[in-house]
């Protein structure tokens, strides 16, 4: 696609509206020449933590007034902003790291800016999920950004599942890209291992643009070795899973072969049943009723 020039620069007012601003996830020379403008011009900044802000603020030498705008508050502040909005204002919005709605708050006052009529202008720049994607080494041309997974395991677990539902029902593989916490990665990574199986493709990549940015390639299993071994893991994460995944075949193993060798590892059969289900990404109803159709034909 053909850029077109658009004027830029001190002598170009910034025109009145909602300005959703990407800035840095790591490094500071990250941040766009655009973005600074708009920060310097707007007559607000809205921040996910004012303070955090103001860190990169006074780094550019930026005095622009700020406003909090965050998970518990963004209801009733964008009624407010949009308010302003309504009466001429420039308002950028900005969040800790990344950029604005990915993640993070943005969307509701998006949202009702568009509803009020207000001009809404987003200035690209730094993402974790792009940035982990095209230097993966997985398929960037079809993914799925899938946020946080859920915190707790049993919710975590159903969610898998349901990932992987849908990429067997898929027409073509798509890269799938979650957020992780360090707290919980070694869980997520086991949960990965029991749905997916230990052998499924996954890259792991860490404190991106920093000064110990890091991939990890591999299987699950492998994955999870490396972190196991270490005392602390630290820093933002961005887990993708590959989107290939295996599709059942009649040449593929039974489910009550399956069943049977987990039981012969020690498993009762409700336990071995489960699990099974699980890594077919099949209801637990579903594997019982073929469990009891095939359960003695080996």
């Amino acid at each position: 696609m053909e850029a077109e020039s658009l004027p830029v620069g001190p002598a170009v007012p910034l025109a009145p509206g909602l300005y959703l601003v990407a800035t840095p996830i790591g490094n500071l020379e990250d941040i766009s020449l655009r973005a600074l403008r708009v920060l310097r011009s707007a007559d607000r900044i809205a921040c996910e933590d004012t303070r955090q802000t103001g860190k990169l603020l006074q780094h550019f030498g930026i005095s622009t007034p700020t406003v909090s705008y965050h998970l518990h508050n963004e209801r009733g502040r964008a009624e407010e902003l949009v308010a302003q909005l309504r009466e001429g204002a420039r308002i950028a919005v900005v969040s800790d790291a990344g950029t604005p709605g990915i993640a993070d708050p943005g969307e509701t006052v998006v949202r009702a800016a568009v509803e009020a009529g207000v001009p809404v202008y987003a200035i690209p720049g730094a993402n974790a999920a792009i940035t982990a994607l095209v230097a993966s080494g997985l398929p960037a041309e079809r993914f799925a950004f899938r946020g946080f997974l859920p915190s707790k395991a049993g919710e975590r677990r159903s969610a898998l599942e349901q990932v992987l539902v849908e990429l067997r029902a898929a027409a073509e593989p798509a890269t799938q890209v979650f957020y992780e916490t360090p707290h919980r990665i070694l869980d997520a990574l086991a949960d990965v291992a029991a749905v997916f199986g230990p052998a499924h493709p996954v890259v792991l990549a860490r404190e991106l643009t920093k000064l110990h940015e890091e991939f990890l390639r591999g299987t699950v299993a492998e994955v999870q070795a490396q972190l196991a071994r270490r005392d602390t893991v630290r820093g933002e994460m961005v887990l993708l899973l590959s989107g290939s995944v295996a599709v059942e075949t009649a040449a593929a193993q039974s489910l009550a072969s399956a069943v049977r060798a987990r039981m012969a590892l020690g498993e009762d059969e409700k336990d071995a049943l489960k699990h099974v289900a699980r890594e077919r990404g099949v209801g637990k109803s579903e594997a019982y009723r073929e469990w009891q159709r095939t359960r003695g034909k080996g």
